[in-house]
């Protein structure tokens, strides 16, 4: 069998970038820059880039409560024997992550940026086992093949703390493409808004991730109507922030068009009306755990929606609150929460009542 880098790189960026994506302080000098680096490296003709801050996360009493929650992946033999030849423990040693999705015709690759505590020599020498290196560019750019496919990886250490990752055709073309400073502009604005939440990711819209985002909502919240609204925005961002013992989500979608905004506000503000009375239909709480029901209702209860005009945009932000109860109820839920809504129209306006806003 072939002890490949890729399990321990790769690994780092799908199982840990899903559990991530659930857990939602201002940086020091030194992380701020690390961070900024990191994005600046970030290829702007990607189509999204997710960010998570682990050192941050790790320090976080809601994540430590996650995790417990979190099901716990099998352990791999390989990445076993990685662990023991390189000492590098993704638990322990990963620091931050960004991760940039690029679109390959109808394929898409992965260019990762990994920030933590690594044994050079070691990882090098564990590499070469079943790859090969190259130096181009001025980086020592290693190649692994990946078991049982023509494919293969590419890594290189920008530094003895940071390594970039992809499974694209060529690493040294990423790492030295030179990006339209339009598109920069772009995405740093964004960067620079989310810049207190330790998680977040960042989709510049396709005509595709809405449909895709509002597909994976629970049956009682799906809406044809949201659907359709989620594909006419530009950007669509997820942030999510520890705060003590509950995690603070906010996503938000943005566009240039004044009434497709005041629409989504009424539609998201609708949807949630609907599956809140959803919930005390009589059939659902016979149904529902007593607890479970409550975990839900008091999710849709912290549910916040607001227009925000940025001058050539207008954003819709919501707000939500993911607390213990809700995990402890989640774990014992059924895939979807039972639809008491269908058939249901939703309401032409929708007046909720505001919350604060920090």
């Amino acid at each position: 069998m072939k002890k490949r880098i890729w399990i321990a790189l790769l690994a780092v960026v799908i199982i840990l970038s899903a559990s991530a994506f659930f857990g939602y302080r201002r940086w020091n000098v030194r992380n701020g820059s690390s961070r900024e680096e990191a994005f600046a490296l970030m290829p702007s003709d990607a189509t999204a880039v997710l960010f998570v801050d682990f050192s941050e996360l790790r320090q976080a009493p809601f994540i430590a409560q996650l995790y417990a929650w979190a099901p716990k992946p099998q352990a791999d033999a390989d990445y076993a024997q990685f662990l023991k030849e390189t000492g590098f423990d993704y638990e322990r040693d990963l620091n931050r992550m960004a991760v940039a999705v690029l679109r390959r015709g109808q394929d898409s690759a992965l260019f990762v940026i990994l920030d933590g505590k690594f044994d050079r020599q070691k990882i090098s020498a564990y590499a070469l086992k079943d790859g090969s290196s190259a130096r181009v560019g001025g980086h020592e750019t290693f190649s692994v093949p990946l078991s049982g496919a023509a494919e293969k990886i590419s890594f290189a250490f920008l530094t003895n703390d940071r390594i970039a990752v992809t499974n694209d055709s060529d690493l040294t073309v990423l790492l030295g493409a030179k990006s339209r400073p339009g598109d920069v502009s772009e995405w740093r604005v964004r960067f620079e808004r989310l810049a207190g939440s330790p998680v977040f990711a960042v989709f510049r819209q396709d005509a595709a991730v809405g449909t895709a985002l509002a597909a994976q909502a629970p049956g009682g919240l799906r809406s044809p109507q949201l659907s359709t609204l989620l594909d006419q925005l530009q950007w669509i961002t997820l942030a999510g922030k520890p705060e003590s013992n509950l995690l603070r989500v906010v996503a938000e979608g943005e566009c240039t068009a004044e009434a497709t905004a005041r629409q989504l506000v009424d539609v998201v503000n609708g949807v949630v009306i609907l599956a809140e009375g959803g919930l005390n239909d009589p059939k659902v709480r016979q149904q529902l755990d007593p607890a479970m029901r409550d975990a839900y209702l008091a999710l849709l209860k912290s549910a916040d929606v607001s227009k925000i005009d940025r001058g050539e945009t207008k954003s819709v932000r919501l707000v939500f609150e993911i607390t213990p109860g809700f995990l402890e109820a989640a774990g014992k839920a059924p895939s979807v929460i039972p639809d008491s809504t269908r058939n249901k129209r939703l309401p032409e306006k929708v007046t909720r009542p505001r919350k604060g806003h920090t």
